[in-house]
């Protein structure tokens, strides 16, 4: 009896080790195990205390976990200081700040990315998603309008025999989509009410036209397409809370709008922008971005737009290879966009890219231990078939390439006398060639002497050292061909830099 009650008595206090900060469950690396057992589901977030994307997260995600908590859940919320936790940091392979996963059914091997916004109400309705129902069964009017209610965004299914062909794929497409709630009902004053004569699906929505009928046959992937060309508003302004929504969604061509909200025309471009976006729902996403916040110049400096260049129009892919476009006219009108953007889509803008020589030559781009590359330059330095030149592509504003700074210096020193290597450097920001493209700051590349035209992406330490070594290995201790670079391979404080998703993570 006396080792039964101090087996007990060590269970409760090892549970007790889980302390909790505003409802969030504080977790360490003694007690993540412990945590994942006592609570089936958890959504952990992985965050740095210096992060000013977590502590701009802190207040909602708190407030998540109390709503999730008065309603009786089991779901609960955690977070891990990864700064602190850096073996769990690294099992988990955080890379930035905040990252958010969820562990469903005490399964810590394969934890879901969480992938919504960063609202509370947002968060609460991805959670029950995840946990509970695809759909949820609408018995009569007052449930179908409180989903309608409680949601930006809700669909509905409107179907006499749930065991229908379409029934069965509106179950299949919503198991598919994790932050969008869907209902289906049967009931005759749900029809009447919402005007429904037949079965078929509705979307409904607190912005724009506020609901959309589907028109096709019910399939699966039909269904899929239609909720994701209408779940977003035609515009979305660019937020810390729309972030995730922006990047988290299939449709990878954005065009981007650059004007000042309190432009005395604002309204005015806003519907143009509007009007054109209505042609290319599902195919791309309009985004209006604010150049007088603060937090946006980086986006600005992105595409080599100042202030005062503003209103402008870009458009950009972020598939592998990320690319940026800009109109051939400034003008800000529906029919303006919607020629570029038709333009876009027909693969017939190559005439509107951004071109390479964006800078002129400096006049002492050469004077310096490390020489200036621009767009205009780059091609006869960096493929120099006597020379062996390694490239640094930085933007101004990078803090990982301020750390690097100093480094790169004591680099380009120790072979400003060297008669076959280059140490160089180029701002990606206001110089975009066609051989080398550029994802994230800072990237690394050797391109080697010789005709092959070859390069090779930096993988190793950002040291003098480990330079060093790579420069005098021929590009082989530290180095990778190009197109195998991984940024898993980058250490978890130097991660590269993205400005558009630098929104989203620290």
């Amino acid at each position: 009896m006396l080792k039964f009650l101090l087996l007990c008595t060590l269970a409760v206090a090892s549970r007790a080790e889980i302390a909790e900060e505003e409802d969030v469950l504080v977790l360490k690396k003694s007690n993540f195990d412990e945590a994942l057992k006592a609570h089936p589901n958890i959504l952990v977030e992985f965050y740095a205390p210096w992060c000013g994307h977590c502590k701009a997260l802190a207040p909602e995600y708190a407030k998540a976990a109390g709503m999730l908590k008065a309603e009786g859940s089991a779901i609960r919320l955690a977070k891990v200081d990864a700064t602190e936790e850096t073996e769990l940091a690294q099992e988990y392979g955080v890379r930035g700040y905040p990252t958010i996963k969820f562990f469903k059914g005490g399964e810590k091997e394969s934890p879901k990315e969480y992938s919504a916004g960063r609202q509370a109400d947002d968060i609460v309705s991805w959670l029950k998603k995840r946990t509970g129902p695809a759909v949820a069964t609408l018995a009569g009017v007052t449930e179908a309008e409180s989903l309608i209610a409680d949601n930006e965004v809700a669909v509905i299914g409107f179907f006499k025999d749930a065991e229908s062909d379409g029934a069965k794929a509106y179950a299949k497409a919503a198991e598919a989509i994790d932050d969008i709630p869907f209902g289906i009902t049967s009931d005759d004053a749900v029809y009447s009410k919402f005007e429904i004569s037949k079965d078929g699906v509705v979307l409904f929505k607190k912005f724009d036209e506020g609901r959309n009928t589907f028109d096709g046959e019910l399939t699966k992937e039909k269904l899929l397409a239609f909720v994701k060309a209408n779940q977003l508003p035609l515009v979305i302004e660019f937020t810390e809370q729309t972030a995730p929504k922006i990047f988290g969604g299939d449709i990878k061509s954005h065009i981007l709008m650059f004007l000042p909200k309190a432009a005395a025309d604002f309204q005015d471009k806003m519907e143009q922008f509007k009007k054109a976006a209505e042609g290319f729902k599902g195919r791309i996403l309009f985004i209006f971005i604010d150049s007088d916040v603060d937090d946006n110049q980086r986006i600005l400096e992105f595409f080599g737009l100042k202030k005062e260049e503003c209103p402008a129009i870009r458009l950009i892919t972020l598939e592998d290879e990320m690319t940026k476009y800009k109109p051939e006219s400034n003008s800000i009108t529906a029919e303006s966009i919607t020629e570029f953007c038709t333009r876009f889509t027909e693969g017939e803008t190559q005439g509107g890219r951004k071109r390479s020589g964006c800078q002129d030559i400096p006049e002492d781009w050469e004077k310096t231990p490390v020489k200036v590359l621009v767009g205009k330059n780059f091609e006869e330095v960096a493929f120099d078939p006597s020379k062996n030149v390694f490239v640094e592509f930085y933007a101004p504003w990078c803090g990982h390439c301020k750390q690097l700074a100093p480094i790169w210096e004591k680099l380009g020193e120790k072979y400003k006398d060297s008669a076959d290597t280059i140490v160089a450097k180029m701002d990606s920001t206001a110089n975009e060639i066609e051989a080398v493209k550029v994802h994230s700051f800072p990237t690394l590349k050797f391109f080697p002497a010789g005709d092959e035209r070859k390069v090779i992406d930096y993988n190793g330490e950002r040291t003098l050292e480990g330079f060093t070594k790579f420069l005098e290995s021929g590009g082989k201790d530290g180095g990778a061909p190009a197109g195998d670079d991984d940024d898993d391979d980058l250490d978890s404080d130097e991660m590269a830099e993205d400005p558009l998703k630098d929104r989203l993570q620290c």
